[in-house]
């Protein structure tokens, strides 16, 4: 390998430190080597970095810091002004500590720099105490004020010095994230010697000329200077070449993998003639909205292709995306092939189920559900009935992934609530028979930097017209002084023929989360503010024949009130339920709670949600401009999560919901992005580098349009590294 030889230099300096075992190693094994065979670290440490996964070099040189404490403006004690951070430099004279009472205490630390002294204060932090002692040389750094006699700093950041002369190489010193045993001065040392001696080793994957391109850092200068920059300006080139490189590393892969179902799959061609197109709209029962035509348009264009369709269908709750999906699977049986539709949740792929039944009522197609509460000898008569292409249409849920089903004929493949598979998961549907279309949905509309990051192989539909009709909800934050009206409101409605929904985060009750649970929710109502109607319980945990039982009767108005956990976020369907309380709200994302709103309002009458919050997190002030009820019930809250709960009653609009909670609580949050498969970022944060992102995608896509398998010489580094990182959680083959 000529890099190798090139190399050979740094590579033998950062063996230094390690046995002659490894001469000639690769750079790859010499990043593998265990920590605990480096002399900064040895045996003792290196168990305790294990704890927080650093077990080889490689881990410990990407180790990168959370944060940085800004040392630049240094001055002497006599020197100090107020009003901005400042750093200063002593020797410890005393340190006391006394308890104030209540489990209060006050630690204090005197130092002396030889023109001053200073006082460092931390109120309610015991063991501060015991991290300093008399002639210990120390940084403090906040902002100083002057208290009579003497210059004070509360809670300083503080640098233990090795020495009188021992001077931090940069004014910027890294926060690392530590593990117990370690303190932030020994991770400090030990990545100092770990860039020291490797950062001239990891492989640089950017061509010299997209380095000159994008102005950024090679990879071992950038590796020296986010761990030791010597100012901002080299701090901020040194995250940007990393960040840009996470992205940008997805972003290929993603075009990768659009360029590959793009060219090398091949999937039936399934156009809608206009007879076709014809007799599957007579089948709804209602006249679809100009949003659905528009989608419906999109995907049959799309099944006329022979290459596979691989479409993402976003709308909000209720806009009607499942007539969509409706109709794509009555296409692909009219050519005579099968389709096949995945949800969640039982209880979702029941509701489809039904919903399908409605459609169907005048034709002929053959179709069938198959759950996990599906009996074997249901079950095995629908797999023979499926491989023998009896059975045009099949709805289910995760056990449609289980290795002995088989289709004679899949042309369609319809996946709902597509967050909740993994890319793997959703791709075992594809090995079944020839390559089928596939059309993805989510009632979560997804935010569009996250879109690009996390669906940028897929076209994307959008729906946000809502059928004609549809009442308006209400939503208010109940304050805990106007419980006793909201529940005699409940109540009301529960008296005038309507149906109502109590929804909790917990199962049973949790002596770790101060939350209410269901079960106890349903023992306080049935003999408290509901006692006098019908009650009932259902939760994730009860069987498949207990859940359809509690639903069957919620939906034929047997019971009055459904007491629920999520269960009910998808697939619930009761046009008569208008009033929904949730419980302990604080507990979701805007996301869950919006879906969770989809529950109500869905036939003639209008809506009523109310937020009742965990007692501490209690509304205080009342600011919501909100229906007759909001003077009665709302009280708005003051900060953190309430401004989510605040953002929530303002607006029905499922789109500004989801970028407001992508916002405040990340994509993790939103959608469960772990549930992609995708490995996780190191540095690159989707909500601060949306801009990176939308960079990352269009180099992306304008390279893998010159270079589609990424085979050119100059880009074989950056293959390699899109197929180790992403090639098996994106089902990537070999590229190419």
């Amino acid at each position: 390998m000529r890099w190798f030889g090139s190399m050979s230099r740094n590579i033998g300096d950062a063996m230094g430190a390690l046995s002659g075992e490894y001469a000639g190693a690769t750079p790859e094994q010499v990043l593998a080597v265990p920590v605990r065979h480096l002399s900064a670290i040895g045996p003792d440490r290196a168990q305790l970095l294990a704890k927080i996964g650093i077990q080889t070099a490689r881990d410990l040189l990407f180790h990168f810091p959370r944060n940085y404490e800004d040392l630049s403006d240094q001055r002497s004690i006599d020197h100090l002004e107020e009003g901005t951070v400042q750093t200063v430099r002593g020797v410890v004279e005393e340190v006391d500590g006394k308890s104030t009472g209540f489990g209060r205490s006050i630690v204090g630390v005197l130092i002396n720099d030889g023109t001053q002294q200073l006082r460092a204060i931390w109120f309610n932090q015991p063991y501060m105490r015991d991290k300093f002692h008399p002639g210990q040389y120390v940084m403090f750094s906040a902002k100083p004020k002057y208290h009579g006699c003497r210059w004070e700093m509360t809670h300083p950041k503080v640098a233990w010095l090795e020495g009188e002369d021992d001077r931090p190489k940069t004014e910027i010193l890294p926060i690392y994230g530590l593990t117990e045993g370690i303190p932030q001065y020994q991770m400090r040392r030990m990545v100092a010697a770990v860039v020291h001696q490797f950062a001239a080793v990891p492989i640089e994957v950017f061509p010299e000329s997209m380095l000159r391109t994008l102005d950024i850092p090679s990879l071992t200068d950038a590796i020296r200077n986010i761990h030791a920059p010597t100012d901002q300006i080299q701090l901020a080139r040194a995250r940007r070449r990393f960040i840009f490189q996470e992205l940008f590393i997805l972003q290929l892969a993603l075009a990768i993998r659009r360029w590959q179902q793009q060219t090398q799959r091949r999937s039936p061609p399934l156009p809608a003639s206009a007879k076709m197109d014809a007799r599957i709209l007579r089948l709804f029962p209602f006249e679809l909205t100009s949003g659905q035509r528009h989608v419906i348009r999109q995907i049959a264009s799309d099944m006329a292709q022979n290459r596979p369709m691989n479409r993402l269908l976003q709308g909000d709750v209720g806009s009607g995306k499942t007539v969509a999906a409706v109709y794509a699977m009555l296409l692909a049986v009219a050519h005579r092939c099968q389709a096949v539709m995945m949800a969640p949740t039982e209880i979702l792929a029941r509701q489809h189920a039904e919903t399908l039944a409605g459609v169907l009522r005048a034709s002929r197609v053959h179709w069938a559900t198959l759950t996990g509460g599906t009996t074997e000898k249901e079950r095995q008569s629908i797999l023979t009935q499926l491989a023998a292409g009896e059975i045009g249409i099949l709805i289910g849920t995760h056990a449609l992934l289980q290795e002995d089903i088989h289709f004679q004929n899949l042309g369609l493949v319809v996946i709902d609530e597509q967050h909740k598979f993994g890319v793997r998961q959703r791709a075992t549907l594809r090995t079944a028979g020839s390559d089928p279309h596939y059309l993805v949905m989510t009632a979560t509309p997804i935010p569009r930097t996250l879109t690009m990051a996390l669906f940028g192989d897929l076209d994307v539909s959008t729906l946000r017209e809502m059928p004609p009709g549809r009442q308006q909800v209400h939503t208010y934050l109940i304050e805990p002084g106007k419980r006793a009206a909201w529940w005699q409101f409940v109540r009301d409605q529960l008296t005038s023929g309507r149906q109502a929904y109590i929804v909790s985060p917990l199962v049973d009750e949790s002596l770790n989360i101060a939350a209410a649970s269901a079960e106890e929710t349903f023992e306080a109502l049935a003999n408290g503010e509901l006692e006098a109607f019908r009650l009932d319980l259902i939760h994730g945990r009860m069987s498949s024949r207990e859940k359809q039982t509690a639903m069957r009767a919620f939906r034929t108005g047997k019971t009055q009130v459904l007491v629920s956990t999520t269960v009910i976020e998808v697939g619930v369907d009761v046009p008569n339920a208008t009033v929904l309380a949730i419980l302990s709200p604080e507990r979701f994302g805007l996301a869950q709670l919006h879906q969770l709103r989809g529950r109500i309002c869905r036939g003639k009458y209008p809506g009523y949600c109310g937020l009742i919050g965990e007692p501490d997190a209690s509304p205080k002030e009342s600011e919501l401009q909100s229906p007759a009820l909001a003077s009665e019930f709302c009280e708005s809250s003051p900060s953190g999560s309430r401004d989510r709960l605040i953002a929530f009653t303002k607006t029905t609009d499922g789109f500004e919901l989801a970028e407001i909670d992508f916002q405040m609580r990340g994509p993790g949050n939103l959608l469960g992005t772990a549930q992609h498969g995708l490995p996780p970022f190191r540095i690159a944060d989707l909500v601060r580098d949306a801009a990176v992102v939308e960079e990352a995608r269009s180099l992306a896509q304008k390279l893998i349009a010159e270079d589609p398998g990424l085979r050119h010489d100059t880009h074989a580094k950056l293959r390699r590294m899109v197929l180790l990182r992403y090639g098996k959680a994106l089902d990537l083959g070999d590229v190419g």
